[in-house]
């Protein structure tokens, strides 16, 4: 994403669940003793307030970007929601140094609140990325940055926006970007986009699109699309196919590169927003 070098995308595991068992009363005591032996209790599991999760990806794109510089990346994470709404998790990803520099792990840190009324569910969180031993080494810039999420779902239209309330967006700056004197990024915004289908027998179908506006240096702006496909099996399986593209304003991401080097000494560029088929398997716990 960078001039010289390029930007970002940066887990705890598994959490238990304790069932509790509710007995039925013992029947009328004008039933004769001979039948009268109470019915078996009846085991009911209350809904846990934690839930995690694991991923095994063929690589990792977000918002068009393949993080992982085309190869495989182990992703999970664990949630906690309260009954009232409030909401906090935290998620991770394995990451490349071919995309971020010194980078090897995505960490998100988030929470918020969510409630609904009829069929509109309306939530609000705030996000916070951490790229541990990430930095922009010749601007002396680290990657992290945070947003502030507004969301809307009606029945299959989900519509978010992400409003970077950091310096930085990325470590976009005029130091790391070579433009200008002392600007920097925040208030950058990505307008997300999401259609997702029950299509029956497990299966469901996901279109996106996004369109991310960088402040300051719109030439850095893109915009991303994606189209998925999920079945879902028992036990908290499901496995995804997706196709993501994104665009770059006039070629600016077609040479992407941190400077790492190939075997070759020659340093690694490729355009991280191109066509890319990925595959997924999930365990929720």
């Amino acid at each position: 994403m960078f001039q010289k070098f390029n930007s970002i995308r940066i887990t705890p595991w598994l959490a238990a669940l304790m069932a509790c068992a509710l007995h039925l009363p013992a029947l009328a005591q004008t039933v004769d003793s001979a039948t009268a032996a109470a019915p078996a209790a009846a085991a009911v599991a209350p809904a846990s307030p934690f839930t995690a999760n694991v991923t095994i990806a063929s690589q990792y794109v977000s918002r068009g970007f393949r993080q992982t510089w085309g190869k495989p990346a182990i992703q999970g994470g664990v949630d906690y929601a309260h009954p009232s709404g409030l909401f906090a998790g935290t998620w991770m990803s394995s990451v490349s140094d071919h995309f971020i520099e010194n980078g090897s792990v995505e960490w998100d840190l988030y929470g918020g609140y969510t409630g609904s009324a009829g069929d509109l569910t309306y939530t609000g969180q705030i996000y916070y990325y951490v790229y541990p031993g990430a930095e922009a080494s010749f601007a002396h810039t680290k990657y992290n940055y945070g947003e502030a999420v507004a969301s809307l779902t009606y029945k299959w239209f989900n519509v978010k926006y992400w409003l970077t309330y950091t310096p930085d967006y990325f470590g976009y700056n005029s130091a790391t970007l070579g433009i200008g004197n002392g600007q920097h990024s925040r208030g950058s915004g990505y307008l997300d986009l999401n259609g997702t289908f029950d299509l029956g027998s497990g299966y469901s179908l996901l279109l996106h699109y996004g369109n991310e506006r960088v402040r300051n240096f719109s030439a850095y702006s893109f915009q991303d699309g994606k189209v998925a496909l999920t079945k879902a099996f028992d036990g908290g399986w499901s496995v995804t196919g997706a196709v993501t593209k994104g665009w770059g304003k006039n070629g600016v991401y077609d040479r992407y590169t941190t400077g790492v080097l190939n075997s070759a000494g020659v340093a690694e560029v490729s355009n991280p927003l191109a066509t890319t088929l990925v595959l997924s398997l999930t365990k929720t716990f």
